[in-house]
């Protein structure tokens, strides 16, 4: 029983299954605010997405292998820490990748496979290696984000010219950057150390609060931008949605505190998680109402 624990641990950790299935989740929003239904069109594209996105992110452990065991948060991780060899990662995360996109294929088309294959080369072959070379390649690497629920666009019979598909991509890629920026918050010296170029070698910490903090206010910008193009229906989750925005704004405010405690980076990073899980889940329910 210990050793089955250990073994789904490390396929846990390695296709990092909690972003996986937020990738997942997004990819079943693109798909029902487009066909304001659920029904099996979305089965093989959701599968693919989910093999597409837990080989890209195992693969992605296998480029940065060397950096992860020199920072203390990822030295734990299943091919730093010794619990799989990396040419084991490598056997398991390219046929992945390939079943994922071909499960795209057959389940919704070349497009949506096109799509998918994408995010894997932006994600693997530009981003990763981008990250060692420039402080803002989070900027480039959020639009990996605005692609999963744009292959659940096209899966849903959406148009890839749709002036709503674009409102709903860009809030993907904005809410993205925040993220990295908070965590170089808190771990800017674990980067630092293992050899990435990161901000905080250009900006001080009040600096990066600062333009988090307009990224915060641009991502609210779009959110209600997403009520305003139609993407929701129901008054109760054109008013949940406003409210996200608001209330975003509100508690990301306190960035701009002068305040000589410690700031707690990783509770921002919670709530903005919260924030945006429950967008996209009222993305997932608002059309299955009206």
């Amino acid at each position: 029983m210990e050793n089955f624990k250990k073994i789904i641990r490390i396929i846990s950790e390695l296709h990092k299954f909690r972003i996986t299935f937020s990738v997942t989740l997004t990819t079943l929003a693109g798909f029902t605010l487009t066909a304001g239904t659920i029904d099996n069109r979305i089965f093989l594209p959701l599968l693919g997405i989910f093999f597409l996105s837990s080989g890209a992110a195992a693969f992605n452990e296998y480029q940065e292998r060397d950096m992860d065991a020199r920072m203390e948060r990822t030295r734990k991780r299943p091919i730093p820490s010794g619990s799989i060899k990396a040419s084991t990662v490598l056997v398991i995360s390219l046929p992945e990748i390939v079943a994922g996109t071909v499960l795209v294929y057959i389940g919704s088309g070349f497009t949506a496979a096109l799509l998918g294959f994408m995010a894997f080369v932006w994600y693997n072959v530009i981003y990763t290696p981008l990250k060692k070379l420039s402080p803002f390649a989070v900027i480039p690497g959020s639009v990996i984000g605005a692609i999963p629920p744009m292959v659940g666009w096209v899966a849903g019979g959406g148009s890839l010219l749709d002036p709503k598909l674009f409102v709903l991509a860009f809030f993907f890629f904005m809410s993205q950057v925040p993220h990295f920026w908070l965590l170089l918050l808190r771990y800017g010296d674990d980067y630092d150390a293992a050899g990435f170029p990161v901000i905080n070698k250009i900006l001080n910490n009040t600096q990066i609060k600062r333009v988090t903090f307009v990224w915060i206010v641009a991502t609210s910008v779009n959110i209600v931008l997403l009520v305003i193009v139609g993407l929701f229906q129901t008054l109760f989750f054109k008013i949940i949605i406003l409210l996200a925005a608001i209330w975003l704004v509100f508690i990301f405010s306190g960035l701009l505190k002068r305040s000589e405690e410690k700031f707690n980076a990783v509770r921002y990073f919670m709530l903005l998680n919260i924030v945006l899980l429950v967008i996209i889940l009222s993305m997932v329910i608002d059309p299955l109402l009206h």
